[in-house]
């Protein structure tokens, strides 16, 4: 992987200015719940809130470059979840963060799309004091497996880590509708749609983010010869 993928170019950011503010000015018009670091005894961290991207710059998981996204599209920028994820304190600050916005929901499960929803399924489901299960892909098609299962009747709620087309929150939506469950709604640390989708159910998302998307025949970058890279699970 190029490390010109990862950093600024000059091309990229010609391309850019005149219809984008480039990925972090634009970063700076979202709107974002604050909330606070926790501690291992779980009482709130000293000092000032710090928001959900605070979050993601401050362990290198904003990203800008040229990134090819799971759901197909190209896009300057890109949020590595993982990176937030990997420290069970913001993971946990994360999760409890979300479950307050959706515990009127009234969910008893929560399920989540292998690999990128996991953690972040598993740490909702703590706050909300309801198990956690994921569905991962068998043959090319999302289902539950491992022993998992729904029961008729069972309330739902997804939760992912990142969505932009909302592909893969609305095929997990179908897994456990398939198995009789009803989907009470949807959630998300980030939402990079500008809050565009529509999923058909109540949605929450810690932060709104409207980054710039491309199919790869009208990608700028592409045009430009930048190499394109993909970064991780579906952004």
């Amino acid at each position: 992987m190029s490390d010109a993928s990862y950093t600024t170019c000059d091309t990229a950011t010609k391309l850019l200015t005149d219809g984008y503010d480039w990925m972090f000015a634009d970063v700076q018009k979202v709107y974002s719940r604050k909330m606070t670091s926790v501690t291992r005894d779980g009482s709130p961290e000293s000092g000032p809130d710090r928001s959900i991207l605070d979050r993601f710059r401050r362990v290198g998981g904003l990203l800008e470059g040229h990134f090819r996204l799971t759901s197909g599209l190209h896009s300057p920028g890109y949020l590595q979840s993982a990176l937030v994820l990997q420290h069970p304190r913001e993971a946990e600050a994360c999760g409890e963060a979300i479950a307050e916005r959706v515990r009127t929901l009234g969910a008893q499960a929560v399920l989540s799309p292998a690999l990128g929803g996991i953690v972040i399924g598993q740490e909702v489901g703590r706050a909300l004091g309801v198990r956690a299960l994921f569905a991962e892909r068998q043959d090319g098609t999302l289902t539950l497996r491992r022993g998992f299962s729904l029961s008729p009747g069972e309330r739902v709620l997804v939760v992912e880590d990142v969505v932009t087309t909302g592909g893969s929150t609305r095929e997990t939506m179908e897994v456990a509708r398939a198995a009789g469950a009803v989907v009470v709604g949807a959630a998300a640390i980030i939402d990079r749609s500008g809050g565009t989708h529509d999923l058909g159910a109540p949605f929450a998302a810690l932060v709104t983010v409207s980054l710039p998307t491309y199919r790869p025949e009208d990608c700028p970058l592409c045009a430009a010869g930048l190499p394109v890279v993909k970064p991780g699970s579906r952004g």
